[in-house]
């Protein structure tokens, strides 16, 4: 089980908060621009195949926007997830923010480590770190969305996975997950 929540996370769109919080914080090193842009044209994507490109960019995006050290823990750690190493993942991520305490992926990437450890709190104040830093960062919504959904809260799996589609709504897979989303958020209102 927490195998197949790891793979959900790491290679399937992710969902959304209820709320989103503060405005995103400005970096001096103009990716604010270049991530603007693709959040954009990621909104306003007109097929799945378009969307799936701009999801791409902008996570590569997000993987360069930390200090170079940084974001080479952060591709250890991603490959120690996918291999089954998720305490080692932890520790690549934790090492991360040390070194760089604002890689908004980093605190992104730990979320998924933790939601596989179960450690839920933890991964919930890690999805809250990303948000703060940008409020339309799809994949910790979808983080948030696994993580209710492990927790058979459907009804905020859903109310996640729709902040999702608000962000993205041609991601693939999207609308398939959001009628799966809203048959358990039926049953469990029943």
């Amino acid at each position: 089980m927490r195998r197949l929540l790891l793979l959900a996370i790491l290679f399937a769109p992710l969902p959304a908060m209820a709320q989103a919080p503060a405005a995103p914080q400005t970096r001096p090193d103009g990716r604010r621009g270049e991530t603007d842009a693709l959040l954009d044209a990621l909104k306003k994507a007109d097929s799945e195949m378009a969307a799936a490109s701009f999801e791409a960019k902008l996570r590569e995006s997000w993987l360069r926007a930390g200090a170079p050290v940084a974001a080479l823990l952060l591709g250890k750690g991603t490959r120690n997830l996918r291999n089954d190493a998720d305490d080692e993942a932890l520790d690549d991520f934790d090492a991360a923010l040390v070194i760089d305490p604002d890689y908004m992926e980093a605190f992104n990437r730990r979320a998924m480590a933790r939601a596989t450890l179960g450690d839920y709190r933890g991964a919930l104040a890690d999805i809250q770190e990303v948000l703060k830093r940008e409020p339309r960062h799809f994949g910790a919504f979808q983080t948030l969305s696994r993580i209710a959904e492990a927790r058979q809260d459907y009804t905020g799996a859903l109310r996640a996975w729709e902040k999702v589609l608000d962000l993205a709504p041609k991601l693939p897979g999207g609308e398939e997950r959001l009628k799966t989303l809203k048959l358990k958020a039926q049953g469990e209102e029943s």
